[in-house]
């Protein structure tokens, strides 16, 4: 029997306890298709599951944990893709429901495989599925961003608050972009203003007809007061720690003509995939990641995680 190296986990498991396993190759079936792992990146989720969602009853334990992936196809069974053939996979329940990308190989559902066209290197493309999808699906999909509006991203500086930014000035529209930590402010200059936010923007910021809110439930209500009548607002992240909002009252605390949505990345499409890609090659823009580690010094990239000692996306090369 083959086998791979891959993170596996049980229960809660901090980033001291990760280690390298060597478990079988999976076995291809139909509808399913086998890839050889080149690049993944590290996800809040993933630090959710190993932190606490990993005692829930619908995890299949043990699992794989890796909510996306970058690679090629070393098995594409019945799926109609080449041998070799340039892939990126994310969601769907991977790392959830079945193994995930922490791994040298992961078997995923042909559904979520998507085949790529693109030069950038692992590394970059290892940025891109995940936090893109989500900056695309935010902003284009709910908010309905245009070159005309000004956008405000609250809690801009995290891998996501970045690709809203780079994806939103390419666009051309204007950007206000926040922090809660004032050494910060300099890493998102790129916006047209920068602010370092206290838990109150209404009244400081002007003309905010879209908001991506990255901060959550904890800030939102204020979000909702910040932009002008006739404003979006999409609600995508959870960085300020509070992940419900017991007590709101929808008539009373949304703004009459205000509107409120929220992005769940739970089902990309090639149609989606190709249109980031092309944008990204239209405008040429080259992801950065915020720092690349090797497999086998995945524990090191998971304490990076932790520590929150990395600005940027951190990435996994395998």
């Amino acid at each position: 029997m083959k086998t791979m190296k891959a993170v596996v986990i049980d229960r809660v498991t901090e980033a001291d306890a990760v280690t390298l396993t060597d478990v079988p190759i999976p076995e291809v079936r139909p509808g399913w298709i086998l890839v050889k792992i080149r690049a993944f990146g590290l996800n809040h989720s993933e630090q959710l599951l190993r932190r606490s969602e990993i005692n829930a009853e619908y995890i299949r334990k043990p699992v794989i944990p890796g909510i996306e992936c970058v690679g090629e196809v070393a098995d594409p069974s019945d799926s109609g893709l080449a041998v070799g053939q340039k892939v990126i996979s994310l969601m769907g329940g991977m790392g959830r429901s079945f193994p995930g990308s922490y791994a040298e190989y992961a078997l995923l559902p042909a559904h979520h495989v998507f085949p790529i066209e693109s030069e950038l290197p692992w590394d970059v493309l290892g940025g891109i599925p995940e936090t893109y999808f989500t900056a695309w699906g935010s902003l284009f999909e709910c908010l309905r961003l245009t070159a005309r509006d000004t956008l405000l991203i609250r809690g801009a500086t995290c891998a996501l608050g970045y690709a809203a930014l780079s994806v939103a000035r390419a666009l051309g529209c204007q950007v206000i972009a926040t922090t809660h930590r004032e050494a910060k402010l300099p890493l998102i200059a790129a916006a047209d203003e920068s602010l370092l936010d206290d838990g109150r923007l209404t009244g400081k910021v002007r003309g905010v007809t879209k908001a991506l809110d990255l901060v959550g439930p904890r800030f939102l209500r204020d979000t909702l007061t910040a932009v002008t009548p006739g404003g979006v607002v999409c609600q995508t992240g959870l960085l300020g720690g509070v992940y419900a909002l017991n007590g709101f009252d929808p008539i009373k605390e949304i703004p009459n003509g205000v509107y409120l949505t929220g992005f769940f990345s739970n089902t990309p499409t090639q149609a989606v995939m190709d249109a980031i890609f092309a944008f990204l090659k239209e405008k040429g823009l080259a992801p950065k990641p915020g720092k690349v580690y090797a497999f086998s010094d995945v524990r090191e990239a998971i304490r990076a995680q932790d520590a929150g000692s990395v600005d940027g996306k951190i990435v996994v090369t395998v």
